[in-house]
């Protein structure tokens, strides 16, 4: 069985959960969304999208990327909408599945998130302590194997415990790949998850 979508379900389970005490999947357009930093209506269209591939929400995030200047397409994404109707309709088993939500994780991480500009902005500025945050912040809002541990190996120069967290990260994987899918083994995943987590945005000096 083919493990990456259960990967990817955990972390986008924890990625965002701070945002779903104010906006709703399809609420991208009420006053909590609106009282949101630029970057975290970003992070929320994003995973609204994920989370509930529709028109509607595809829409929603076209307009935030035409609002804010940036020539980011979104038309492309519908392929994958119409892929998982498709899928739907059939009553797909999970490795199809699979293999569309990693397409769809691929295809957000595209849209860079904003707290690399951050990060960029503040390392210009000298702020290495900044440019390490922002730089964490931003890793914690990909979706995708390879976005993650690209943006750690960018790292690694200026924050050496960025090694450890790519070595760490691969182990939860492979922690992944080897585990069953009852209710007790998939609990112990979410807790090593969340340990990751938890030092991805603890930083050391």
């Amino acid at each position: 069985m083919n493990w990456t979508l259960i990967v990817t379900l955990l972390f986008v389970l924890l990625f965002v959960r701070i945002f779903w005490a104010h906006v709703k999947a399809n609420n991208a357009r009420g006053q909590a969304y609106k009282n949101l930093a630029p970057k975290d209506k970003l992070a929320v269209l994003k995973e609204c999208l994920l989370n509930d591939p529709t028109e509607t929400n595809l829409s929603n995030l076209g307009d935030f990327l035409k609002e804010s200047g940036s020539d980011q397409e979104v038309q492309s994404y519908k392929p994958l909408l119409e892929k998982q109707l498709t899928l739907a309709n059939q009553k797909a088993g999970l490795e199809a599945w699979d293999e569309l939500y990693v397409e769809q994780s691929k295809w957000i991480d595209q849209i860079r998130p904003l707290e690399f500009d951050e990060a960029e902005n503040a390392l210009k500025e000298g702020d290495k302590k900044a440019y390490i945050e922002h730089s964490l912040e931003g890793i914690s809002r990909l979706y995708s194997d390879r976005a993650i541990e690209e943006a750690l190996k960018h790292l690694e120069p200026d924050y050496p415990k960025a090694k450890t967290l790519l070595l760490s990260y691969r182990q939860l994987v492979n922690a992944c790949e080897e585990s069953r899918a009852d209710e007790k083994s998939l609990e112990a995943l979410r807790k090593k998850r969340d340990a990751w987590i938890e030092n991805l945005l603890t930083i050391e000096p």
